[in-house]
């Protein structure tokens, strides 16, 4: 018999001790934090976000073993281009593995000696969270077309500023008129 496990309450310890698997495919509408960087607003509620989820047990010389999880995750937001301010789609997408142990000071401790991520085992730890969080942190914060689908002007837009660029003289300008000679003392 197959264990049954649900991203929302998933034990960690049974998951990656059973060494299984978790996929889905949910809208967009199921992440609200997601959802709310998204311009498209409610017509992003079907957006899909594919996500995929795997346990690992690890044995460790003189510990009982630690568990991991896998988490695979991508999505479409559409956000503000920051070149020419129209939308842009931004494909988004996460792929980080998570070493799970039995205390937070136990967290804090191998967070500051290792790369690895660390979290708390939890007994219902919410994956569905995790996997909105880690899309949360791919983000781009500058988002920008591969190529602007209008071209853009480099230009100033007014006369003043042109004028002002024109009217100054070099500032070192009067060191040009300062002849040094070398031949006296």
């Amino acid at each position: 018999m197959t264990k049954e496990f649900s991203v929302n309450r998933l034990d960690i310890k049974a998951f990656a001790q059973h060494e299984a698997e978790l996929d889905g495919d949910q809208p967009m509408g199921q992440f609200p934090r997601l959802m709310a960087e998204d311009l498209r607003g409610e017509a992003a509620t079907d957006q899909p976000v594919r996500w995929s989820l795997d346990g690992e047990w690890r044995e460790a010389a003189g510990s009982p073993g630690h568990a991991w999880l896998h988490l695979q995750a991508d999505t479409v937001v559409q956000m503000q281009c920051q070149r020419c301010l129209r939308p842009a789609d931004i494909a988004v997408q996460t792929e980080r593995s998570f070493r799970f142990v039995k205390d937070e000071a136990t967290a804090a401790a191998l967070d500051d000696e290792s790369e690895e991520d660390v979290l708390v085992l939890e007994p219902h730890f919410n994956a569905h969270e995790l996997i909105e969080d880690e899309l949360l942190m791919a983000l781009p914060m500058v988002p920008m077309h591969d190529e602007c689908p209008v071209e853009l002007k480099l230009e100033s837009a007014t006369q003043d500023f042109e004028a002002a660029n024109t009217e100054k003289a070099n500032p070192f300008a009067a060191l040009a008129s300062l002849r040094l000679d070398k031949t006296k003392p």
